[in-house]
């Protein structure tokens, strides 16, 4: 895979999607009820909710817009985690990219991305865990229904169960809006994400190399399900 990444000066004005907008510094214009997300995403949810209904499942999302500092928030609280466990800098930072993206960089910051569960067991222990979605689990039966309506309102899973897939491991509970999200992640492709996280002073950032952030681009934002590659 060939990737063009440039520097932010050749990040045109008037591009229809601001550089604040893709790595979660923006001001969008939210819309939703215990989380957020732009306006046309939630209405499609808001359907999506609907229609689920009527089998008995009752969507909710845990998670949907997320600012670049309250990412950076997550990020740094499990990297002085795993440094206080005794891991090296590099390792600590392979660690926390096996679920968290380094802030700038994540999906949520478009306000396109959500994290769904079913709220008949909102109480269920680590929610976010692969494992509930797992025949004869909570949320099994939500994942049957979003494999097969999610298409339907525009929503497909990020980070695929395909064994070949590297990057961010399985999360059957993140869906995108792909009518807008598309075109962010065509916009994203342009920044020169090295340039930013240095220059934003995440914590861990004097230990990205630029291999490590090819690495990390063609495999945690790009190798994702085709159907949502620009």
């Amino acid at each position: 895979m060939v990737l063009s990444f440039f520097p932010l000066e050749l990040f045109a004005k008037n591009d229809p999607i601001s550089y604040d907008e893709l790595i979660g510094k923006g001001t969008p214009n939210l819309q939703g009820n215990g989380y957020k997300l732009r306006t046309e995403v939630n209405d499609a949810f808001l359907s999506m909710v609907k229609e689920a209904k009527t089998s008995g499942i009752d969507i909710r999302c845990v998670s949907g817009y997320r600012s670049f500092n309250r990412q950076k928030a997550i990020w740094e609280r499990k990297y002085r985690k795993y440094r206080a466990d005794g891991l090296k800098p590099e390792k600590a930072i392979r660690k926390i990219i096996e679920y968290s993206t380094i802030p700038g960089t994540s999906r949520h910051h478009w306000g396109t991305d959500l994290d769904l569960v079913d709220g008949n067991f909102i109480d269920t222990p680590n929610l976010l865990s692969e494992s509930n979605f797992e025949k004869g689990k909570p949320f099994h039966k939500l994942k049957l229904w979003l494999d097969e309506n999610a298409g339907n309102y525009g929503f497909y899973e990020v980070y695929t169960n395909d064994p070949e897939r590297k990057g961010f491991k399985y999360e059957p509970w993140h869906f995108s809006y792909k009518a807008l999200a598309v075109d962010y992640l065509k916009q994203y492709k342009k920044l020169d994400v090295l340039s930013i996280l240095q220059s934003e002073e995440v914590k861990g950032s004097n230990h990205f190399t630029a291999a490590f952030i090819s690495e990390y681009i063609e495999q945690n934002i790009l190798y994702i399900n085709p159907e949502l590659l620009p």
